[in-house]
């Protein structure tokens, strides 16, 4: 029976996409402009410029851009660029600055942590930083061509499309010699002739498109008839379409340029590659790639957003050519980052992301913009949290300027509570308000494919204004330390087993509830090692308590590490004995390790600021060794605490208690209290005198505190 619904609804899918690519096939696509903005579009943003000061400034600034523009050279660069992920310090992993021009296409590289000067080499795709400064510069054009357009719409100055044409032909003379070339300088798919990727290609192309569209009606038969087959077709057609991803933040980049290529030409069989295809088009990426927590499936809020970054071209464009695609999915991905954000409004930096802040103005560099998105999702959704976000700051965006709604209503209080996310796998411990407040999210939830982290029931704590217990996030993927450190399992606060790195996995939440008054959470690391089964219970007993209980059950001996990273620097660490790390990806990282043996308890504090100390009290239920030493953070020379629990054996049952006021938790093994076996049983002693009775019960997912 089960087979036959499966069946049909295969086949009623297929009928939907049938109908739906004919009413594709069969519209009538409205006069130019029509991608960026369509003429009401434009109307409209005459209005906003005439009405509001803040987008007034915008506009000027604009403005400036494009009049410098009229004078500068075309001087396209003689190659296409290099890819991003290589621009960073091969010793330390941090971004390089780029500094002074010292050639022809040439430019120092400066490491940001030593102030080296790191030489360019284009033998060397990893070694090419020139290269990747030269993508910048066909960035550059790109978004000038768009900017250009804009300002002609506004003032019908021709000197503005003039300028923008010059440009786009010159890349159409030149667009067919650039070699294809990927990440590795090979003339693979996947590669592209601009930009080392599909993607770069696309990020450049579109701002080409909706720049071309702007300026259409300035172009005589001819050009248009130049631009499409010399750059926009070959671009789409021969570069980027043959490369075929799936459920993918790239190919929502890909479905995007596609598309405006589509749109810009009247190609209705590009347009349904992008929206209609039932492998890779816009309906399947929203379908398929956004959980109903709304989180992007790869699970990293740089992606999220870089996804983001890149649908808003295609919805813009279809929306002004008679095509809603703002759907439900779409909401849920504008919703998501105010349920998962830290009291901050900064965003955790799970899987391959970097913390990712909400209030900015200019936005997440390489993975997207944040704040700026949404004006748009605003002027389409009319959420009040968007509104409560942009009411935040200043209103200096494009997207303000574009989109920007005129007057915004006042934001409403943010209460901070506990929440649990299992279609993400996301549970969130938090009290208190504002900025101040304690935040707490266990990640348990799906691997993120190619973008996940072996890092199952890692967690991340935020209290009194900072991140303290951190995920590292990531570095460039060209450098070693991003595979041999930020994708390790030691790098995370979670387990690690016979020192090797977590399988991919997928874990569940066994409980969340509150009990007692006291929040908590129990979950399943699911398949993480073989033979190994890995389960966390954390407790929120107050805003400056917090309780971790591991336990772990092994069908053979094996070697167990739990580690922890704290911000801050160690405060009366006891003595230990020098400790040589193994010489593996994570361990290698380490340094001023030393080893203590410890049976029964064991407390260590950290002062993540000169006026701030936080105490760990451990207890363990047979002897382990207790390490510390100094981990990774944003870079090599950032230097955190680590302290990790290491034992031989079976099993391990592990109490951690983190006091965030500075005063040591007390913390007893309770097994009288009662009469199961099974349960994980503690007494806690605050510093304030309350005592609780924590009653885990690992094996049922359940737990209760007595007091």
């Amino acid at each position: 029976m089960l087979a036959r619904l499966c069946n049909l609804l295969a086949i009623l899918t297929a009928i939907l996409c049938a109908v739906v690519g004919k009413g594709v096939m069969g519209m009538e696509l409205p006069k130019h402009p029509r991608l960026l903005f369509s003429r009401k579009g434009i109307d409209e943003l005459k209005e906003r410029i005439n009405r509001y000061d803040w987008a007034k400034t915008q506009w000027e600034a604009l403005k400036r851009r494009a009049d410098a523009a009229l004078s500068e050279p075309i001087n396209l660069p003689p190659r296409g660029g290099n890819w991003w992920h290589y621009y960073a310090c091969p010793k330390h992993g941090a971004s390089l600055r780029t500094g002074k021009r010292i050639g022809e296409w040439q430019w120092e590289h400066i490491c940001p942590v030593d102030n080296e000067v790191i030489q360019s080499d284009p033998t060397k795709p990893e070694r090419d930083y020139d290269g990747v400064v030269i993508m910048s510069v066909h960035g550059r054009f790109a978004n000038l061509v768009r900017d250009l357009g804009i300002v002609y719409q506004i003032t019908g100055d021709r000197r503005y499309a003039e300028k923008a044409k010059a440009i786009l032909l010159a890349y159409a003379d030149r667009y067919l010699s650039y070699p294809l070339h990927d990440i590795r300088g090979k003339p693979s798919v996947g590669g592209g002739r601009v930009g080392p990727q599909t993607l770069d290609e696309s990020t450049w192309l579109i701002p080409m498109a909706q720049g071309a569209d702007l300026i259409w009606e300035t172009l005589t038969d001819a050009e248009r008839e130049t631009l499409a087959q010399k750059l926009f077709l070959p671009a789409a057609k021969e570069v980027i379409l043959p490369h075929k991803i799936g459920v993918h933040n790239i190919q929502c980049w890909k479905n995007s340029a596609v598309g405006l290529v589509g749109f810009l030409l009247g190609d209705k069989q590009l347009i349904w590659e992008a929206i209609e295809n039932p492998e890779r088009g816009y309906w399947t990426q929203m379908r398929k790639g956004v959980s109903e927590d709304g989180v992007w499936w790869e699970g990293a809020w740089g992606y999220h957003f870089y996804t983001l970054s890149a649908l808003w071209h295609l919805t813009e464009a279809a929306r002004n050519c008679g095509i809603n695609l703002y759907g439900d999915e779409l909401k849920r991905m504008f919703d998501a980052p105010f349920k998962f954000m830290m009291p901050n409004w900064r965003l955790p930096a799970f899987n391959d992301s970097t913390e990712v802040a909400l209030l900015t103005e200019i936005g997440f560099a390489r993975f997207g913009i944040t704040q700026p998105i949404y004006e748009l999702a605003y002027a389409r959704y009319r959420e009040p949290l968007y509104a409560a976000l942009l009411s935040r700051g200043e209103r200096r965006s494009d997207f303000a300027l574009w989109f920007g709604v005129g007057e915004l209503p006042q934001p409403q209080p943010i209460l901070w509570r506990s929440v649990n996310y299992p279609a993400s796998g996301y549970a969130i411990l938090a009290r208190g308000e504002g900025e101040q407040a304690t935040w707490l999210c266990l990640k348990y939830g799906p691997h993120g494919g190619g973008h996940g982290h072996p890092d199952k029931l890692n967690f991340v704590l935020y209290a009194r204004g900072q991140v303290l217990a951190l995920d590292p996030g990531m570095a460039r993927y060209g450098v070693p330390i991003h595979g041999g450190w930020y994708r390790t399992t030691l790098a995370h606060n979670t387990l690690v087993v016979d020192e090797t790195n977590q399988k991919p996995a997928e874990g569940k939440c066994l409980s969340f509830g509150t009990e007692g008054g006291i929040d908590f959470v129990i979950a399943d690391a699911g398949d993480i090692y073989d033979g190994v089964r890995f389960r966390r219970a954390i407790a929120l007993l107050n805003e400056n308590a917090i309780v971790v209980i591991d336990h772990v059950r092994c069908e053979k001996e094996r070697l167990l590490d739990i580690a922890l990273h704290l911000r801050g620097q160690w405060s009366n660490l006891p003595e230990g004995e020098k400790w040589t790390p193994p010489n593996k990806d994570g361990y290698r990282y380490l340094t001023e390790a030393t080893i203590r043996r410890v049976s029964g308890s064991a407390a260590i504090a950290v002062n993540p600021r000169p006026d701030w100390r936080v105490a760990v009290t451990l207890i363990a239920d047979a002897p382990i060794d207790l390490v510390t030493a100094m981990g990774i953070g944003s870079h090599a020379a950032d230097r955190v605490p680590m302290i990790m629990v290491r034992r031989q054996g079976k099993d391990l049952a592990l109490v951690w208690c983190i006091s965030l006021d500075g005063r040591p938790i007390q913390a007893v093994w309770a097994p009288d209290a009662t009469k199961r076996p099974t349960d994980i049983t503690v007494q806690v002693k605050l510093p304030d005198g309350q005592h609780y009775i924590i009653v885990a019960d690992m094996e049922g997912g359940n737990l209760k505190v007595l007091r």
